[in-house]
Formats: C-alpha cells, structure tokens, sequence
C-alpha cells in the first residue's frame, strides 16, 4: 500500500477520532463539528488532487493551469451546494413560465413544507397536481367541498368511468351535476403529499375542469393568498 494512502487514512482516523471525542461538545478547534469534516473532506479532496498533478511531471505553467481549473470546479460545486435553494426556487419559477400550474416555488416553513401557486390567465389558481403519479391540471376551489376529477382526468389517474356509480350530486359551474367516489393512493402538489384520499370522479361531460376542494385544503395547516399567489402550507 503506497504511502500516500497510508497518510489520507491516517488523517481520516484521526478526523473521526476528534470528531468522536467533540461530539458533545459540538466544535473542534473552534470550528463546528459539521464545518469541521468539510473541511478535512476538502483538504483531503485537494491534497489528493494536487498529488496527482505533482507526479504526473507536468511543467509548472501547466500545473498551475490544471490547479486553477480544479479549483474553478470545486468552487462552482461549493457555490452550488451553498445557493442549493435558490437555484431549485429559480428553476421552480422558469418551469412555471414554461408548465402552467407547475408550483412558483417550493420550501420550507418551521419545517412544514409550503408551495406557491400562481394565478392563471383565467383569473383562478390552477395546481398541476400528481394523482397516482399521474399528472393532471385542477382549479384550486375553497367552495367545493371534495376534490372532484373529469371523466378525462380520472382516466389519466388510472380510473375507469365507464365503471363507476355516479349516484353523489354536486355543484358545479355548469349546475348541478352526479359523481362517483374513488380511493387515490397518493395526491401531491410539489413537495406536500396526502396519501388514501377519497375524491370525486364527475359523470361524462357535465365537468370541464378538475377540482381541487376543501378535502385537501382543509387537511394543510392553512394558505394565504397575496395577489397573484398562493401559498400552501402542509
């Protein structure tokens, strides 16, 4: 075994070992425990680098030259991991733009996760939302009291119309109108998940759009909404 690799695991031992022992301290040498192994995780990822450079016999213009890139890569994946957040908002709101009714933004509340909605060029608030891993478009309702799906959309959610009881009335835009209960596995909006919920499948053709009702927004934690968004929270 080369002396190279002798000296890395050395340094994690002795790493693990300071780690271990400052556990309930919380910090080494000052530093925070989770600060800490980063830190010798990157040392070690650039000593082990930079000895690679050395023994490959290049000129020093060219070492300098790979240093400097290495070193762009290991800054653009530091930027990366720090601003984690912020790139998955911004890529959030870009696929808004681009997917009507895909979430604004994702995140987290007192660790509670939160979705934003934003208003549609209808003037409602449309929610792509996942029915059995099934992605389907829903108006975001507070007077309707169940979450009521199309005929269309129940089909895409992997229901079959032509089999169900349609002996439960209810209201919609076009008056008032028979549906049927089915069970769904999974409905999610984002990050916010309701699992074994019982929603509504509208007749043929007396629904032109799919529902989203008080079932699965009185079970979060509440919404609020500020002008053209609205926010979920589970």
């Amino acid at each position: 075994m080369s002396r190279s690799l002798w000296l890395i695991l050395g340094v994690i031992g002795f790493a693990l070992i300071l780690l271990i022992l400052n556990n309930s301290a919380g910090s080494t040498f000052g530093i925070e425990n989770n600060d800490f192994s980063q830190l010798v995780w990157l040392g070690l990822f650039a000593l082990v680098i930079g000895a690679g450079l050395l023994r490959s016999g290049q000129r020093l213009s060219e070492l300098a030259r790979n240093l400097g890139a290495w070193a762009v890569v290991v800054l653009a994946l530091v930027a990366g991991y720090q601003y984690r957040y912020e790139l998955q908002d911004f890529a959030s709101r870009v696929t808004a733009g681009l997917v009507p009714g895909s979430p604004l933004a994702l995140g987290e509340e007192d660790g509670r996760a939160t979705v934003t909605l934003e208003k549609g060029p209808n003037g409602h608030f449309q929610a792509r939302v996942s029915i059995n891993g099934q992605s389907i478009m829903a108006v975001v309702d507070t007077g309707a009291t169940s979450t009521v799906l199309t005929a269309d959309d129940a089909v895409t959610a992997g229901f079959n119309p032509a089999a169900l009881s349609y002996v439960i009335p209810v209201a919609t835009a076009n008056g008032m109108a028979n549906a049927a209960t089915v069970h769904v596995g999974e409905l999610a909006i984002g990050n916010i998940v309701r699992r074994n919920m019982t929603v509504l499948v509208a007749a043929p053709g007396s629904l032109s759009q799919s529902l989203l009702g008080m079932n699965f927004i009185g079970s979060l934690a509440g919404f609020d909404v500020r002008g053209d968004r609205m926010i979920l929270r589970d």
